[in-house]
């Protein structure tokens, strides 16, 4: 298939069944009367289909940008003796494209394997947080503003952020499994140090009120140009990723800078709904507002970083949760007659936003 198809298909199958699965799902009241293992069926053989439809794309930079790179890399590297590299930022994810390329493993396969650590990884914690609704958890993910992006594009980001995921899904039951997890991210990518830090934070703090009181205070440096935060968490960074917080780098295909009232949005309305939920007692689960915290506190670093270059990057440290936080509350407890139709316009809300910034706002 064309590489200029992949992301058209990707969209017009998750609205299809997001229309399609959102308008047959049974009401708030009748899910918690049984288990809908058919769902959870479904789940899984639409993440099939999705690891292998992303997995096997062509090789192309011109529509997935950085895979063109780790096909250079790949190729360079492709029967060369294996030397395990100690003195790399991703160590689990730098090593493991040398160890499979010095192997002659099908540069194919590597990113197939990608594919189903970024897909497979996203039901599995669909699945932990969501039993019930699994389904359309995992259709709304795929359905975020940054889901198919960092599923072909930055990939080494996105397989480290649904390894986080499945973190997320195991902390109330596994702790083990939870730190494993957490490493495994971290060893894949380094920039998941913020939310992980973010995570041993909420474990210890998760007063909500403070955590909202600090995110409002950063939303105000960013709206009175504050940057002087942008060179402390460039040391959070290596070299490539310390450029995106730069301003006035070259402007490419990637380059995403400035004040982004859209950006802005997208992450305060959980943020928004959550506080306002949490603060009037209407939801009180300790899963969810553990969520909330680190969503809120890791979406802070985008806000102090918002006037650099490539920000939909740093966004992306708390946009990995957007679509859990959001939908959490509204399928996990009752808490309103009108909950069924709240559930819809969140999902075609959520949905609607993605296909306006990539069909409209970009050609404008």
């Amino acid at each position: 298939m064309p590489a200029y198809l992949y992301q058209h298909i990707y969209y017009l199958i998750i609205t299809l069944l997001t229309i399609f699965i959102v308008n047959k799902y049974p009401s708030t009241f009748l899910r918690f009367k049984y288990h809908n293992s058919s769902y959870i069926g479904q789940a899984y053989l639409l993440a099939i289909f999705f690891i292998l439809f992303i997995g096997f794309r062509p090789i192309s930079g011109k529509y997935f940008v950085d895979m063109s790179a780790y096909n250079f890399v790949y190729q360079q590297n492709f029967g060369a003796r294996f030397w395990f590299e100690k003195d790399t930022d991703n160590f689990i994810f730098d090593n493991l494209i040398l160890w499979m390329a010095s192997e002659k493993i099908s540069i194919d396969f590597f990113f197939l394997f990608i594919s189903l650590i970024y897909f497979g990884c996203m039901i599995w914690a669909c699945h932990k947080l969501f039993p019930r609704d699994s389904l359309l958890a995992f259709l709304m993910y795929l359905g975020a503003f940054s889901t198919y992006s960092f599923g072909t594009n930055g990939i080494k980001a996105g397989a480290a952020a649904s390894l986080f995921l499945v973190a997320l899904g195991y902390y109330k039951n596994n702790k083990i499994i939870t730190i494993l997890f957490l490493l495994l991210s971290f060893g894949f990518h380094h920039s998941m140090k913020a939310p992980i830090i973010a995570f041993i934070i909420a474990h210890f703090y998760r007063n909500p009120k403070y955590y909202f009181y600090g995110w409002l205070f950063c939303l105000l440096l960013a709206a009175t140009h504050v940057t002087v935060f942008m060179r402390f968490f460039s040391g959070f960074t290596d070299d490539h990723g310390a450029g995106y917080l730069q301003t006035g780098t070259e402007d490419t295909v990637l380059n995403v800078s400035g004040f982004r009232p859209d950006f802005i949005l997208y992450s305060a309305i959980p943020i928004l709904i959550g506080y306002y939920l949490i603060n009037k007692r209407i939801f009180a689960s300790k899963t969810y507002q553990f969520l909330w915290c680190i969503y809120t506190l890791t979406n802070c670093v985008f806000l102090l970083c918002t006037y650099g270059t490539f920000i939909n990057r740093i966004a992306y440290l708390s946009w990995l949760m957007l679509p859990f936080i959001l939908l959490f509350p509204f399928v996990n407890i009752i808490w309103s007659k009108q909950q069924a139709n709240y559930l819809r316009y969140v999902v075609f809300g959520h949905l609607g936003f993605t296909l306006f910034m990539y069909y409209f706002y970009y050609l404008i």
